[in-house]
């Protein structure tokens, strides 16, 4: 028995992630480069904000109150990013972007548009829509940098209430630059494989796979082929083949005996369950 399950119609996806990930699109799609002056001249004044993902561990409401909304017990915290003029959010059912600009002490965060996903959990359906309300609109910004072991810290206060979030280095910080955009189809099992460092070990198995500007398969895919390393923001489901978007860096400083490659995971493009 095989099931087919879109996570979101891909010209979406792809149009959401490019708004969302400062790292260049596809090689065959479309220039989205245009003269914005607006949120890119925003996004400029505030390369702070684009260097970390914003991790969400207070909220308060404007009498002091928790915003358990925002919390759901088990899932991944919510979480905000700035990239290209965009304030992009997950941690929720589905993901979801707003134009943003920053004038003096205040950001402006337009309405948002997200994907359509129905999840089981309620809870993270009801994140998504408490989370849109507190972030929409005007709120002051202030900004702590690190300082030691201790992450910068971002505080949002408007008229909904406060927001308390920690910084952790996007993986374009942390490798240097913007990595290359490629997708790749993974095997629903891994394979055994000769890995380096570790006796024994179960490779993914992955092939490439390419997608034109309108969001439609291409060509032919790549052969499958063993990948080495793991692909950092994904946990593999064994009899689950998935197809990714995925930003690949180079590790210039890479041990000889290890890739010099690392893939963070970017979107899922699709799934599917193979019984």
């Amino acid at each position: 028995m095989r099931r087919l399950a879109l996570i979101a119609a891909l010209p979406l996806a792809l149009a959401a992630c490019q708004a969302e990930s400062p790292a260049d699109p596809p090689a065959d799609a479309p220039s989205t480069e245009t003269a914005t002056p607006g949120p890119r001249t925003a996004e400029r004044a505030t390369p702070e904000l684009s260097a970390y993902h914003w991790r969400l561990t207070e909220a308060h409401d404007a009498h002091g109150r928790r915003l358990d909304a925002l919390f759901v017990d088990g899932a991944e915290p919510l979480t905000i990013d700035f990239a290209n003029g965009h304030l992009g959010l997950s941690g929720g059912c589905n993901r979801g972007s707003a134009a943003y600009a920053v004038e003096g002490d205040t950001l402006r965060v337009q309405q948002f548009v997200s994907t359509q996903m129905a999840c089981a959990d309620t809870r993270l359906m009801a994140l998504d829509t408490a989370a849109a309300d507190a972030l929409q609109g005007s709120a002051e910004i202030r900004r702590e940098p690190a300082a030691g072991d201790r992450p910068p810290q971002l505080t949002l206060a408007g008229t909904q209430g406060t927001l308390v979030f920690i910084g952790e280095p996007t993986a374009e910080t942390r490798y240097g630059g913007p990595g290359e955009i490629v997708f790749l189809e993974i095997a629903p099992e891994r394979v055994a494989c000769q890995h380096p460092l570790i006796p024994d070990h179960r490779c993914l198995q992955v092939r490439d796979v390419r997608y034109d500007g309108q969001g439609l398969r291409v060509g032919e895919p790549g052969e499958w082929r063993p990948l080495y390393e793991e692909i950092e923001g994904y946990t593999h489901e064994p009899g689950v083949r998935n197809v990714l978007r995925l930003k690949r860096f180079e590790r210039p400083d890479a041990p000889a005996d290890a890739s010099s490659s690392a893939y963070v995971l970017d979107m899922t493009v699709e799934t599917e369950a193979v019984r």
